[in-house]
């Protein structure tokens, strides 16, 4: 063996010292990032193509801003806040970039180098909201030059909405007073936290369009999650979507909106060409019971489409019946055209906290393939719940999540917290998917913070292949009687019973079931097939040694695409931004970031001899025990030395 150590080493001296072939950066195609999905349909595709696959790791940090707006966890008076969460994705117009903090503060900066060019500060209550957001703001143009012809409009913590000259981030002072909209007008009598605008209004035509986050699972009689949507220019109401059983009382006594009503919290989609509007709506409060509600369940954890010129329902497809399970729907609709049978089908694709995808006729709302209404488990619950008999299930698109969990399925370190899980899923009685709450504890698998959640997912036009993060880790849930809810956190004011809920963890803090927790899938939507899943993200940021390595997080993740086949996502549980091969699922690049970025990245460029940017921020997640931050960070190609 001595004797090849010579020839060995000569190969490697003459081979090695070769410097690799530079960098060749192509000149890309120029795109904006308009909305907060991309396109007003949310595909989170971006067509800039200066990136790809092979040049991916030459990725670097070029610039960053940083907003200021950060809140730790805690509160005056003791009263409990959350820590803030970053988890806003810019727009870029016209080389300018737009985002707004976790407090409303909206930024306007030069969206080639991170300057600075205004800012305006909303004036929200810092310490009034329990779970401070923006996901976005959104932009109206109207084609014409002068002040207040291209406006940025934001909802806030507070429940206005406000719209700034992008220009100059001077209040458009012919919008309802001042700039400001206040959107409370026909609620019932509420708590400032219990109503808050987080997720970017949709614009259609010269109409704003906006839900709420009403605050969930602590009473019944919450605010009405109506939907309202406001002229433009003028701020004037013009319509409302009141998710009321047709037939049933619209209205309290008081002729407010009826409470207790489903809300839309994720994001808005439009189809601009037939002026629809599609709102996914959360679940009925409280979460886990639902023995009151009646008729308030008809639009409950469904999707709604609306006519954008009077709000009018076009259809409703429902994917959870009685959501007791917080299956909530989470994320934007997806609008994308789909072959079937040699068809061109304009269709809407949803995804799910259960890990299902459906996928809707969004002229119609029919299945473009069957779903099932298959029987569920009916023992265990509380008497006076209505749990249904069947629940409806997807058959084309595969389901992410297998079910039942299995005591076999226990999963630990060593045999002693293997034994504890194993103990854990008999005591519960994992009997699959939409097993009821009950007194002793019931198995909820998926957890009701997915499968999928707000973040997902990227689907390409083309190919019509999307890639969405999948959560998957169990959790239980335990109802208790009204006179044993002192101190309980989750008090379902209203109802017999209070609530406790958690994950399903061993007693070394592990969750219960093999990694990988968290996965990216790739699946044709066409085809129904899935192509890949890989783990997302590492236990490196939130694990001692020696549990460093493992793959797959439970947590939020967001994935966008871009049209040369790549794939960037951050990870709520990890900081660390990463990109993947959207045809292989093999990781290519990542980079260390200052806190997670558990927001939807976003891509553009600016001119054809330009670089293209990608950009997440990075804010930390209250739920993920990551720190909060304030950074929004861009990264690009290396400039050419020529």
């Amino acid at each position: 063996m001595k004797y090849l150590i010579g020839p060995i080493f000569v190969i490697c001296l003459v081979a090695c010292s070769e410097a690799p072939p530079p960098l060749v950066v192509p000149k890309g195609t120029v795109t904006d990032w308009p909305a907060y999905g991309a396109t007003p349909g949310g595909t989170h595709f971006s067509n800039a193509t200066q990136v790809t696959p092979e040049n991916v790791m030459h990725l670097e940090q070029v610039w960053e801003h940083r907003s200021g707006d950060i809140r730790e966890a805690g509160g005056p008076n003791e009263t409990f806040r959350t820590q803030s969460s970053h988890q806003v994705t810019p727009i870029v117009i016209d080389g300018r970039m737009y985002y707004c903090s976790p407090f409303n503060r909206i930024f306007s900066l030069n969206a080639e180098t991170g300057e600075e060019l205004w800012s305006y500060e909303s004036g929200v209550d810092r310490d009034a909201d329990i779970l401070p957001n923006c996901r976005g703001v959104s932009s109206w143009r109207s084609g014409k030059s002068g002040v207040c012809e291209h406006r940025i409009i934001t909802g806030t913590l507070d429940a206005r909405l406000i719209a700034l000259d992008a220009e100059t981030g001077k209040p458009c002072t012919d919008f309802g007073e001042n700039g400001e909209v206040d959107v409370t007008h026909g609620l019932s009598r509420h708590n400032p936290e219990d109503y808050s605008i987080t997720s970017p209004p949709a614009i259609l035509g010269d109409r704003i369009i906006t839900g709420a986050m009403v605050l969930d699972n602590h009473k019944t009689n919450v605010p009405s999650g109506v939907v309202r949507a406001y002229d433009v220019r003028s701020g004037k109401f013009l319509w409302s979507w009141n998710p009321v059983k047709p037939g049933s009382r619209a209205l309290n006594e008081d002729g407010t909106y009826r409470f207790g009503t489903t809300n839309v919290w994720s994001i808005i989609s439009v189809d601009t060409k037939r002026d629809l509007v599609f709102a996914p709506t959360g679940n009925t409060s409280p979460d886990f019971y639902g023995g009151h509600r009646g008729d308030l369940d008809y639009y409950s954890s469904s999707l709604v489409a609306l006519d954008g010129e009077t709000g009018r329902l076009v259809w409703h497809q429902q994917f959870v019946h009685h959501d007791i399970w917080d299956y909530d729907t989470p994320a934007q609709p997806t609008l994308v055209d789909v072959s079937v049978q040699g068809q061109t089908i304009p269709a809407v694709v949803q995804v799910t906290k259960m890990g299902m995808t459906f996928v809707l006729n969004r002229e119609t709302g029919e299945p473009l393939w069957p779903i099932e209404e298959r029987p569920v488990p009916q023992d265990g619950g509380v008497p006076e719940e209505l749990v249904f008999a069947t629940q409806p299930f997807p058959t084309h698109v595969p389901h992410l999540i297998k079910t039942p969990l299995k005591a076999e399925d226990a999963w630990g370190f060593t045999p002693w917290d293997r034994g504890a899980c194993e103990d854990l899923i008999l005591e519960k009685g994992a009997r699959g998917i939409y097993t009821p709450p009950s007194l002793e504890g019931a198995i909820n698998y998926p957890s009701n913070g997915g499968g999928s959640n707000w973040g997902s997912p990227a689907i390409d036009p083309q190919t019509r292949v999307m890639v969405v993060y999948t959560m998957r880790i169990p959790a239980w849930t335990k109802l208790i009687p009204r006179e044993q809810c002192a101190g309980v956190a989750q008090q379902q004011s209203g109802t017999p019973y209070c609530v406790e809920t958690g994950f399903l963890i061993s007693p070394l803090g592990i969750p219960c079931t093999a990694p990988p927790w968290g996965t990216l899938d790739a699946i044709d939507i066409e085809s129904g097939e899935q192509l890949w899943s890989v783990p997302m993200g590492t236990t490196g940021d939130s694990a001692p040694f020696p549990f460093k390595w493992i793959e797959g997080l439970p947590g939020v993740a967001a994935p966008m695409m871009t049209a040369t086949g790549l794939i960037f996502s951050g990870m709520s549980n990890e900081h660390v931004f990463r990109a993947f091969d959207l045809k292989s699922g093999i990781e290519l690049w990542q980079v260390d970031l200052p806190t997670a970025a558990n927001a939807l990245p976003m891509s553009y460029q600016l001119n054809e001899n330009g670089r293209q940017f990608v950009v997440v921020a990075a804010g930390g997640h209250w739920a993920g025990g990551s720190p909060p931050g304030d950074y929004i960070v861009a990264f690009a190609l290396p400039q050419s030395s020529d």
